[in-house]
């Protein structure tokens, strides 16, 4: 059973947060989040760090000036998932409102892999690549035999270290825009920008790479401007991109400091007022989501998983031609392909799900530090999905593998807090030099190579590593909470308080546990359960989902306050997570 644990929270800062005007819930909530002043709250566009603080920002700005000057072709190299798609329709949006002449290319995972890789830069040269890059296989704009002048990378490119050197060898500049942590040899690009490459002072390391090249757009702007570029033209408006940002930052499940705060904040303020790009617009009716009350939940787990579905099982550039076009039928058309995709990759999941358990019904995961598995009929595209779900059920770092051609297997990790999963890969990798044909990624995910018949040697160099890294500790399972919340705060008021701020990653929305008497408990939609719960003499609505058993007559209870909508009327509703009765049974 999982242990409910309390959040602490120093008091100085709650008091500090209440003589700020908070009210005494919210002041505790947001000082056991780390915040020690109202200035930590600021979301405001004001508020975001400066683009002169990142490295190299002004260098690569220069670089993009010169090009566009010059009328120089740039061709963005993208990503497949979602961070990717939105990091390179913010780039080709971004360029050419400062008038540059710019096309894209995205690697199918399938048929290519990650990155800048030398055939992605051969495919480049060419000037006409494969079906990735533009739909109907049209040759990109503006192409000729010589190919593009200047290849820019998105939330990709750190590790490309053969492909920057392809591309130096056929006579093109590389500018890398990426957000993942950098090997031991940096590529030979012309410039990079990266949070986390060595010798960056930028105060925030976790901007996803749509927010990289949101700043390098900041600083181009900042340089055109110095330039007098603007002189007889009305400046471009940087701000219009914010919506694409908002949404691969919580898509990408980077941590949200007060920088990607403020960046996601303000891209849902576009969302909500109707100023988002058609595409996303698209998505969100797609999904039966009100752009009104987008909130950083609907992007994460509404829109995001219906973008990344085409680079899961399509190819990715169907979801950039998706956030490009202004076009709203378009739009519309691609999104519901794109809706049609995720409930696809729903049922493959589910699939690969129940393999998954059946292959661990003779296995005690408890026994192990971490959890391998292969199954020779999963989809490379969905695996990193299942590694998650294994990740979330067991509690242990998984990593699932899927055929890739060619020999190899394809795998996508997923981490608990207790190991850097990135740097796990890494001293399997020091320790057997040859077992791992590349790897990289993060602390929470990350993807890597092998060949099959390496994959049992694999599994044990991993646990190793895993065993080595974590304690007892570190495994066992916790629901972290918030406490009490006093019956006087469970109110529409305090509700719509904590709707009003971006929850995420790092600062995660707030939920609380407390015993209810159950007074009336009723099965809706066949699987939910309606409560009428009793704390403390106050009467509150509550919804148990996925859950159709009766409850006992008292429970302890972990849950959040929601705000349920119903014939134009809103009311406080508690949704139920987690639950037990007196005897410790738990759901």
């Amino acid at each position: 059973m999982p242990e409910i644990t309390t959040r602490n929270f120093p008091p100085a800062a709650v008091q500090h947060l209440r003589d700020s005007s908070y009210a005494p819930a919210l002041a505790r909530i947001f000082a056991a989040r780390g915040i020690t002043d109202s200035r930590q709250l600021d979301t405001t566009l004001a508020g975001l760090l400066p683009f002169d603080a990142l490295k190299n920002a002004g260098e690569m700005a220069c670089l993009l000036a010169d090009a566009i000057a010059a009328k120089k072709r740039l061709v963005v190299i993208a990503d497949y998932d979602a961070d990717g798609a939105t990091a390179c329709a913010v780039a080709v949006r971004g360029l050419r409102s400062f008038g540059a002449q710019v096309d894209f290319i995205v690697p199918n995972r399938f048929e290519y892999g990650y990155g800048l890789t030398p055939e992605i830069v051969r495919l480049a040269a060419k000037g006409s690549p494969h079906s990735g890059g533009v739909p109907n296989g049209v040759p990109l704009a503006g192409a000729s035999q010589s190919g593009p002048d200047i290849l820019v990378t998105v939330d990709n490119g750190i590790a490309s270290v053969d492909g920057v050197a392809e591309a130096n060898r056929l006579g093109m500049q590389v500018l890398v825009t990426d957000h993942h942590l950098p090997g031991d040899t940096l590529p030979d690009a012309a410039c990079i920008v990266n949070p986390n490459q060595p010798g960056c002072a930028f105060p925030s390391k976790n901007l996803a790479g749509v927010g990289v090249m949101f700043y390098v757009l900041l600083a181009l702007r900042a340089e055109l401007r110095a330039r007098g570029a603007f002189a007889a033209q009305a400046e471009p408006r940087l701000a219009e991109l914010l919506d694409l940002v908002a949404l691969g930052t919580v898509a990408d499940v980077v941590r949200l400091d007060q920088n990607n705060r403020a960046l996601v904040q303000q891209g849902l303020l576009r969302i909500r007022a109707g100023r988002a790009c058609a595409g996303i617009s698209a998505l969100l009716q797609a999904a039966k989501k009100d752009p009104a009350r987008a909130s950083s939940q609907d992007l994460g787990f509404t829109v995001g998983p219906r973008l990344n579905a085409a680079g899961r099982l399509d190819d990715m550039s169907l979801g950039i031609n998706c956030l490009l076009t202004d076009d709203a039928a378009t739009a519309t058309q691609i999104a519901a392909r794109l809706d049609a995709l995720n409930r696809e990759r729903r049922s493959i999941e589910t699939d690969m799900q129940d393999s998954a358990l059946a292959a661990l019904e003779n296995i005690d995961p408890s026994d192990n530090f971490s959890l391998t598995l292969f199954d020779e009929s999963w989809h490379q595209g969905v695996i990193g999905i299942l590694a998650s779900r294994l990740k979330d059920k067991f509690h242990r770092p998984a990593i699932a593998f899927a055929r890739a051609g060619n020999g190899e297997l394809k795998g996508s990790g997923r981490s608990i807090a207790g190991l850097h999963l990135r740097d796990a890969l890494d001293l399997v990798s020091k320790r057997h030099p040859s077992l791992i044909k590349k790897f990289g990624g993060h602390a929470a995910a990350a993807g890597l190579s092998i060949i099959e018949p390496d994959l049992d040697r694999f599994v044990a160099a991993f646990e190793k590593v895993a065993g080595e890294l974590l304690s007892a500790g570190d495994l066992a399972q916790r629901i972290e909470t918030d406490g009490a919340l006093d019956p006087a705060d469970m109110n529409l008021e305090v509700a719509r308080a904590l709707d009003a701020q971006v929850w995420g990653q790092g600062f995660p929305a707030p939920q609380f546990n407390d015993d209810f008497i159950v007074q009336n408990q009723r099965v809706v939609g066949e699987k939910h359960l309606k409560l009428r719960l009793s704390n403390r003499g106050k009467l509150i609505e509550a919804i148990l989902f996925g859950h159709a058993e009766p409850l006992p007559e008292q429970i302890h209870a972990v849950y959040s306050l929601s705000i349920n909508e119903y014939n134009g009327n809103q009311s406080l509703q508690l949704i139920v997570r987690h639950w037990r009765d007196a005897r410790g049974s738990s759901g």
